[in-house]
């Protein structure tokens, strides 16, 4: 049984592979973000969500029935934890677009990678783990960098109001972020990847679709085009992502995932003609380092506790 285990992780071992798909995924989520900056001037937020996740579905039961886990993969004895998670994903989805529609993309991206800090800071209040000078040096370093971007926007007699709402919104999409990524990794045990993934999408169309009451736009021909697109290249970018973690180790992707800030900040400076700031250059590192050091913290000790 050993050596049989030991052959099939040889098998799923290819780093090289790993690696292109995280690239790949990075830059159809920065495909997807894009597609949501187009339209997020003239559609609303609900109708947004709504359509990313219907037509992520399309990819994603596809990808699910190849692998045989369609309809079958998605039974589950944990109905209320999927809800849980699932409601979490769809809300943290939410503020997300909200951010992207108030704040230049890079700004918006910036902040999601906040979600690594606040999960290590929920494993310490939430789950009564260790509090590490590793994660407090991410928390800091987090901090200051938030501090950063924010500070000029306050220090100003007349204070931007929607970048300060999208800034918000922008926090509070780590933060449900790293709540939601608690909950994968406790129905990781137990539950399929594809399964978590099939009823978080459910949940965010549903999410979205309840919106319709409070007004939706008719979108132009361009506009509909564009929230197909966020939907197909958000599915597609899962299911890169979760193939590039079935093949490489978390801790080797590390590096290329956080690489992927540079998509945004291209797509800021060619399609829609936003300079890079001075206080977004001074969060930048500041932010990705404190990441970088919560995350692997964070992989350091599951690695531990798995062994």
């Amino acid at each position: 049984m050993k050596n049989e285990s030991s052959a099939k992780r040889e098998r799923l071992d290819r780093p090289a592979l790993g690696v292109t798909l995280r690239i790949l995924s990075g830059a159809l989520f920065a495909a997807m973000a894009i597609f949501v900056k187009a339209v997020s001037a003239d559609v609303p937020v609900g109708q947004i969500v709504f359509f990313r996740s219907a037509f992520a579905l399309i990819p994603l039961v596809v990808f699910l029935w190849m692998r045989g886990e369609f309809p079958g993969g998605l039974a589950t004895r944990r109905p209320l934890d999927h809800l849980l998670r699932s409601a979490l994903g769809a809300a943290a989805m939410f503020a997300s677009f909200a951010s992207i529609a108030r704040l230049p993309l890079a700004e918006a991206t910036l902040l999601g990678y906040l979600s690594p800090i606040f999960t290590a800071i929920a494993g310490v209040v939430i789950l009564s783990e260790r509090a590490t000078v590793w994660r407090a040096v991410g928390v800091i370093l987090g901090t200051l960098g938030v501090v950063a971007l924010v500070w000029p926007e306050l220090g100003q007699s007349t204070a931007d109001e929607t970048r300060l709402i999208g800034f918000g919104f922008g926090l509070l999409m780590g933060l449900l972020t790293a709540f939601a990524l608690i909950m994968v990794r406790s129905l990781s045990r137990t539950e399929s990847p594809g399964a978590i993934a099939f009823y978080f999408v459910v949940a965010s169309m549903i999410g979205g679709i309840a919106t319709l009451p409070f007004g939706w736009a008719t979108p132009s021909l361009s506009q509909f085009l564009y929230l197909v697109g966020a939907g197909i290249f958000g599915g597609f970018a899962h299911i890169c992502m979760t193939l590039a973690f079935r093949y490489t180790e978390a801790s080797r992707l590390a590096p290329f995932e956080y690489l992927a800030i540079l998509w945004p900040i291209l797509a800021d400076l060619i399609l829609f003609g936003e300079p890079l700031t001075h206080p977004f250059l001074l969060a930048l590192p500041l932010v990705l380092a404190g990441a970088v050091v919560a995350a692997l913290e964070v992989s350091r000790r599951a690695s531990i506790l798995k062994d």
